[in-house]
């Protein structure tokens, strides 16, 4: 394919162009839909007038629709958004990125969306969309899959859809009462079992525990039967937090503070505080998933913008993660700043 695109970008440069942005079009009204075309144009930049010429063309082939609510995407205009997707990320350079960085880490699937998950207004949505596909790749029968909380995904299950065939159970991977209620643990492994026409397993834990907390909720016949579903998940989808922001989040007393800024710490996964070289600085005491459980696990780690970038590269050295998801900032900045060596 990577032949044969460059051989259409020297023959027909401007047709090459405008179908990229014909498709860009047709995802934002897949995405927005149903949408009129002012909001089409500030969503894309595009020039109006070629937005509506745009519009026309894809109404006459039936790809869009029009309601007194505005435009929608078709069923045929489904199927031309998925079968366009990986004709434009290599047509965008995002294979070579994604190739790049599974070389340079090891790690065996590399998925990048493109642009700026975290200045797109849709960008996260974007990584839970690329994130839902993988898994409804990937996932052939009944499946265990434990979540971790925060924003990216909480995107996820909002843009879960059911698996053909298959039956999933949702879990959280670890406790989290006192976080906001739509980014914990247990909110989006009810909402994904939902959207997905799952099970469910909730824990009512909070995070982080003192040792005798800990030890007095590991005997509570509710986490006793939980906590089996958590450990025994066959995949885990997480994300990772910049350590001082998650930090911040869980109420780290100004101690525990003070010893992450001197081991300089990076990034933060599963309770865990890691620094640029991926060592292990800190963990708080959690119920679910520890590193050591994830050897049994295939791990997804999803996570974009720049603000992310370090984090990433420093969760990535631990060698746990067997797919990663993320964007196009985020992937350039891994390729070209030499921080994943």
């Amino acid at each position: 394919m990577k032949g044969m695109i460059q051989l259409q970008k020297a023959m027909f440069p401007d047709l090459v162009d405008i179908m990229q942005k014909r498709y860009t079009i047709l995802y934002t009204i897949s995405i927005l839909g149903p949408v009129g075309r002012r909001g089409v144009v500030d969503k894309t930049n595009f020039q109006e007038r070629f937005v509506r010429n745009e519009l026309n063309t894809l109404l006459k082939q039936e790809f869009i629709g029009s309601s007194t609510k505005g435009m929608y995407i078709t069923d045929d205009g489904k199927k031309m958004v998925e079968d366009l997707r990986e004709f434009i990320k290599e047509l965008t350079g995002l294979n070579e990125l994604e190739l790049s960085i599974e070389e340079k880490t090891g790690i065996p699937k590399v998925i990048v969306i493109p642009g700026d998950s975290e200045q797109d207004v849709f960008g996260k949505q974007e990584l839970g969309r690329a994130a839902v596909n993988y898994l409804e790749e990937i996932v052939q029968h009944d499946e265990t899959i434990a979540v971790t909380g925060g924003t990216t995904m909480a995107a996820i299950s909002d843009v879960m859809r059911p698996f053909t065939g298959v039956h999933c159970t949702f879990v959280p991977a670890r406790g989290g009462v006192g976080e906001k209620v739509e980014n914990q643990a247990n909110t989006i492994a009810a909402q994904m079992a939902k959207m997905e026409n799952g099970d469910y397993h909730l824990l009512h834990v909070p995070d982080p525990l003192s040792e005798t907390l800990y030890q007095t909720i590991l005997q509570e016949p509710s986490i006793k039967e939980t906590l089996p579903y958590i450990k025994n998940a066959g995949m885990v989808l997480h994300g990772i937090g910049d350590a001082f922001s998650m930090a911040e989040r869980r109420k780290t007393s100004a101690e525990i503070i003070e010893k992450l800024q001197d081991a300089s710490a990076v990034s933060e996964a599963f309770g865990y505080y890691f620094n640029e070289q991926g060592d292990i600085v800190h963990k708080v005491r959690t119920v679910g998933i520890h590193l050591e459980d994830l050897e049994n696990m295939k791990v997804i780690t999803v996570a974009g913008g720049t603000s992310k970038v370090n984090a990433i590269a420093s969760f990535i050295k631990q060698r746990k993660t067997d797919v990663l998801i993320t964007d196009e900032v985020a992937a350039q900045q891994l390729v070209n700043e030499n921080i994943l060596s």
